[in-house]
């Protein structure tokens, strides 16, 4: 028997999403069936940048997990580490999305609100002896990635993302997302700033949202954040002034993000992690890492599902090796990358 191959391993849940028609949530006739989850994501993005990847969770015995599982394995991510939980649930979320309306129970338009139904789910079951399901798919692996969701989910998901930390790394790489979600957190009684710490100092790529850090650790600022948590050779910090500053060992970087008409934020942090992870395990420059991270988190910021539908790779290659000033004109549209003259 052939055993499955890849360069990058994601952990944690996915979910179902029941996508509503825009308006109030009760006038909602029919639901878009899509596919979610932050490492299901990311994975996602890999596998199109040409990345083999693996994706590790458990789902249930139910259409949904099959579903999420044959969807997965349909972009290109190989499923072989996804366990099959008899007695627990899918995870699902609801996407509600506003019409302007006006009315009481409506969001603007443009706008999304997530309801998730995740408690108890089969996501919430893993733990340390998940790694056997994994078998030579995370041992081949140059890469892991997980985040701050997975282990909010419970107090043996924390076990495993500990355990993850932990294992021989023989020049492998461990990546984090702190993805922090005060919701999932107020069901645990432990501390989620020493967790997380914990893990951001454990890891060797870490993405942090200035906003989420704030909440977190109170400091939402980069230069602060990276003289707290000087471990991870690659700090990556999302901050609120439409720019992602990036420090590699010594090297600090600051790069702006592209010009766009935004049609939804979900998934936009998960490409923007897939595209700076592939951009390094193909070896590409520190300045081409974080642009790689802005071009697919505009695919996703400009689409409509939770995972970003890219442009071909080579017309990310050439915008992400554009001179400063292209790059600073570039207006992204869904499906185009249009370079821009300043001066026009």
């Amino acid at each position: 028997m052939i055993q499955p191959t890849a360069r990058a391993v994601t952990v944690g849940e996915g979910l179902a999403v029941l996508i509503a028609t825009p308006g109030p949530l009760e006038d909602s006739p029919v639901f878009e069936r899509g596919a979610g989850g932050a490492e299901a994501n990311v994975a996602c993005v890999l596998s199109q940048l040409g990345i083999p990847t693996g994706w590790m969770s458990r789902v249930g015995d139910d259409g949904f997990g099959r579903y999420l599982v044959r969807h997965l394995a349909e972009l290109g991510v190989e499923t072989s580490a996804v366990t099959v939980d008899s007695t627990r649930p899918t995870a699902v979320y609801v996407k509600e999305r506003g019409s302007g309306s006006g009315r009481a129970t409506d969001l603007p338009a443009g706008s999304s609100r997530m309801l998730y139904y995740r408690t108890g789910s089969a996501a919430s079951a893993l733990s340390p002896a998940d790694l056997d399901a994994a078998g030579s798919l995370l041992e081949q692996a140059e890469l892991i990635h997980f985040t701050g969701i997975t282990t909010a989910l419970s107090p043996s998901a924390t076990e495993l993302t500990d355990a993850l930390l932990a294992l021989p790394r023989r020049g492998r790489l461990i990546s984090f997302d702190l993805n922090y979600r005060p919701a999932l957190w107020a069901r645990r009684t432990e501390s989620p700033a020493d967790i997380l710490a914990r893990h951001i100092g454990g890891s060797d790529v870490v993405f942090l949202g200035a906003d989420e850090a704030e909440e977190v650790f109170g400091i939402g600022d980069a230069d602060r954040l990276r003289a707290a948590f000087p471990q991870p050779r690659h700090l990556i910090v999302k901050n609120d002034k439409h720019s992602v500053t990036g420090f590699f060992g010594a090297d600090r970087l600051e790069v702006p993000a592209l010009s766009l008409e935004v049609t939804e934020r979900i998934g936009a942090g998960d490409a923007f992690a897939g595209g700076y992870l592939a951009a390094l395990l193909q070896g590409r420059p520190h300045r081409q890492l974080l642009r790689f991270g802005h071009l697919c988190a505009a695919a996703a910021l400009t689409g409509t599902g939770d995972i970003a539908d890219l442009p071909p790779l080579p017309a990310l290659e050439s915008l992400a090796a554009a001179a400063d000033s292209e790059w600073t004109a570039i207006h992204y549209h869904p499906g185009l990358l249009i370079p821009e003259n300043v001066a026009s």
